[in-house]
């Protein structure tokens, strides 16, 4: 039986070898050198290499940017302004973080489609109790600029900025600031959210939702803007709240000024503001920054149709790292009732490129009788890459 299938086997075999031996007997041993194989290897891995990036291209826009950042803040309030009759926690040690992704792309080379997605634990976090409510620092002051909501990330904003002619630039997007585009006056930059704001409070506004803006580069340090801020659904209706405003500002060499208008409407009350920054750079490095704001509340009752902030800093260079001290409001003081002022006083060191360690102290000062007075020591550690 073996002979018998080695019979049928070999005449197929050499049916297979036949055109082999042919083709063999064309080929000379110089088709075979180092260097033409070597050819034809390299062209192969850069066809390969070729297909594998328009793979890449096309998965991932080579355009479009990604940074992140996160925030870690470890921080000890004594006084958080509880009225209840519950203390525990008033003088707690506690931390929070936030984390924030940014992606911008480019389509053209002169616009900017930007999305803000982040999380964080630096809200509101109460803790009901048989006595009553305790509220965490976290909550009582939310100083620190940390995003919050979830420990899962969320859309914070998402906006489109693009050129119109070449002095003009337009931004459309939603929860996003109405004032964007705006300038404001001034140099400081703590980390803070009550002072960084420069007094600048309401008139640059700030309440999110849908926006559009416009603004306008004279060319000689003098720039205009304008935006608008409201709802999603009802834009521009007599029941939606709608905030709308305008800038203008002049940035020399070591000083700027600018104006801000405000107007935030809700229901049938509407609000106006204006707002007047101001800065100086001294050679050494050293900046003052100061702001006043004055509103117009057109809700009653009449004693306090007015209100006021105003805002005071100096901050520069010591050092390696930032020295910053300001005092200012504490959100608008009304007419007729007691001052709340903030001081505060911060040092922001870089330890490298990527990693800045700021510890701050502060007062908050309460208006409210029987509430006391914050003080606080916090340390903010931010990373980003």
């Amino acid at each position: 039986m073996k002979l018998f299938k080695s019979l049928l086997v070999a005449p197929a075999t050499l049916g297979l070898l036949a055109p082999l031996s042919a083709t063999a007997n064309e080929v000379t041993i110089s088709d075979f050198t180092p260097a033409e194989q070597l050819a034809i290897t390299n062209s192969r891995v850069d066809g390969l290499e070729a297909r594998l990036n328009n793979i890449e291209a096309g998965s991932f826009s080579e355009t479009t940017t990604a940074s992140f950042s996160v925030d870690f803040a470890l921080g000890y309030v004594d006084g958080n302004g509880i009225t209840s009759t519950v203390t525990d926690g008033n003088e707690d040690l506690e931390a929070i973080y936030g984390f924030q992704i940014d992606l911008n792309t480019s389509f053209t080379g002169e616009d900017s489609l930007d999305i803000s997605i982040d999380a964080g634990n630096g809200v509101a976090s109460n803790t009901s109790t048989s006595s009553g409510t305790v509220t965490t620092w976290a909550t009582a002051l939310s100083e620190f600029d940390l995003n919050g909501g979830s420990d899962g990330l969320s859309v914070d904003g998402v906006s489109y900025t693009f050129p119109v002619g070449d002095k003009m630039t337009a931004i459309v997007g939603d929860n996003t600031d109405g004032s964007a585009l705006f300038t404001t006056a001034c140099a400081y930059g703590g980390p803070s959210n009550t002072l960084d704001d420069c007094g600048n409070v309401n008139a640059g506004i700030t309440n999110g939702g849908f926006m559009v803006g416009a603004s306008y580069d004279f060319g000689t340090g003098v720039t205009a803007a304008v935006g608008y801020a409201g709802p999603e659904t009802g834009i521009m209706t007599d029941e939606s709240a709608d905030a709308y405003g305008a800038n203008l500002a002049y940035t020399a060499d070591s000083y700027g000024v600018s104006f801000t208008y405000g107007v935030l409407e809700s229901g049938a009350n509407e609000n106006t503001y204006a707002a007047l920054n101001g800065y100086y750079s001294f050679e050494n490095g050293m900046n003052i920054s100061a702001g006043y704001e004055l509103g117009d509340l057109g809700g009653e009752p009449a004693t306090t149709d007015e209100s006021t902030n105003y805002f005071f800093g100096v901050n520069g260079e010591v050092g390696p790292g930032e020295l910053g001290v300001a005092l200012g409001t504490s959100g608008g003081q009304q007419e007729g009732s007691d001052e709340e002022l903030m001081y505060e006083a911060y040092y922001s060191y870089p330890v490298n490129d990527g990693m800045t360690i700021t510890p701050l102290i502060y007062l908050k000062e309460q208006a409210t009788a029987g509430t006391p007075d914050q003080t606080g020591v916090m340390v903010k550690t931010s990373f980003s890459f």
